[in-house]
């Protein structure tokens, strides 16, 4: 069974993303906080980190350069982190951090699941809610 952490400081968004991930086969703890999830991840036993961007005085980019500095020497085992983003800017930030993935708000649960499900499998993950669409030469766009 794997254990997904999900970071908001929104009670409600919390509720949102354990209901959507939660399953047989995956347990969903909270934080409230960005230095209780750290905490938590610390203690061992989490397999994804699910946070929103804004968290209190800790977001979820401060939570993951954290979670990444106490990977590099050791201090922690690796752990993805998904970032739950607001606006397309987050996006370039959720890259810099290193975040293994991104979800766009408002939450589609069908793509949450399919994000945790391919973190957990030790891929990344990016929401293409905001992809430009593709145009062509000829096409109704042209005239």
């Amino acid at each position: 069974m794997a254990t997904i952490l999900v970071v908001s400081d929104v009670e409600a968004l919390r509720r949102e993303v354990g209901a959507a991930l939660a399953g047989p086969d995956l347990e969903v703890v909270e934080a409230a906080s960005g230095p209780e999830a750290v905490a938590l991840v610390g203690e061992g036993g989490v397999d994804l980190v699910v946070t929103d961007m804004q968290v209190g005085q800790m977001g979820g980019i401060a939570i993951t350069h954290e979670l990444r500095n106490l990977e590099s020497y050791g201090a922690i085992d690796s752990v993805p982190v998904l970032v739950l983003v607001d606006r397309r800017p987050d996006v370039f930030l959720a890259r810099r951090a290193t975040a293994d993935g991104f979800v766009v708000k408002p939450l589609d649960p069908l793509v949450l699941r399919r994000a945790a499900r391919a973190l957990l499998e030790g891929e990344a993950f990016e929401d293409d809610a905001w992809r430009p669409a593709t145009v062509r030469a000829g096409s109704a766009l042209d005239e």
